[in-house]
């Protein structure tokens, strides 16, 4: 008697697999190097034997992937320096508060019982330098006479008080600022001012800024600190 014997049992055992399952997903949605492992493990489990995967394949993708999870943690290691960097920025600005940073501004600030500075830029000497200085009403309430200037910044002082020597109230005031160049012509030059450091903020792309009576200013923008 003859007794036939099936080779399905064994064409089963060998043939491709399709995966029942896939590594759990992480909380990010991200692959992560222990997802990438088990993905390998399992993709090894189930390979065609007759089509084993290819060596210098799975080194490339080995490779690839260690290179990817590198770059991430590089990154992510930036990111906490540059945290930090920001964070100790901060704390060394805040030694700022109280003080008087000079900025470009065409605002200057009266604060009470406090003489007002100023600062004319000059990109040439000038003649005949004058301030104007205005209210919130655009009245021109006091004009400080600075005389001759060479280039440079020319500083100046206000003691709040009007034409006829009446104190001010405490606020902001606009200002220009013109005077006689060399072909006798009168032309206006850009002003600035001591503006008094009340906080230090962090807004995003703006990075540090400092608060004043007369609004925010860029650290990036000063030009000389003072005492207040």
């Amino acid at each position: 008697m003859t007794t036939n014997v099936s080779n399905d049992s064994f064409i089963d055992s060998v043939k491709w697999k399709t995966p029942t399952g896939v590594p759990e997903q992480n909380d990010n949605d991200q692959l992560k190097q222990e997802d990438f492992f088990a993905l390998l493990t399992q993709q090894l489990s189930y390979q065609d034997p007759t089509k084993p995967a290819d060596n210098d394949q799975m080194i490339a993708q080995m490779t690839s992937f260690s290179m990817a999870d590198g770059i991430s943690q590089l990154n992510a290691n930036f990111e906490s320096f540059a945290s930090t960097m920001t964070s100790n920025s901060a704390l060394q600005a805040s030694t700022l508060v109280g003080k008087d940073a000079l900025v470009p501004s065409t605002v200057l600030e009266l604060r009470d019982g406090k003489t007002s500075t100023g600062s004319v830029a000059l990109d040439t000497s000038a003649h005949d330098v004058t301030v104007k200085i205005k209210n919130a009403a655009g009245e021109v309430v006091r004009t400080l006479d600075i005389g001759s200037k060479t280039a440079g910044a020319a500083k100046f002082e206000w003691d709040g008080k009007d034409e006829s020597g009446n104190p001010l109230p405490p606020g902001n005031y606009a200002m220009t600022a013109e005077g006689r160049v060399a072909d006798g012509e009168y032309m206006s030059f850009p002003t600035g001012a001591f503006l008094n450091i009340s906080s230090v903020s962090l807004k995003g792309t703006h990075g540090l800024v400092l608060n004043t009576g007369a609004g925010s200013i860029n650290l990036s923008d000063v030009v000389e600190i003072a005492q207040g």
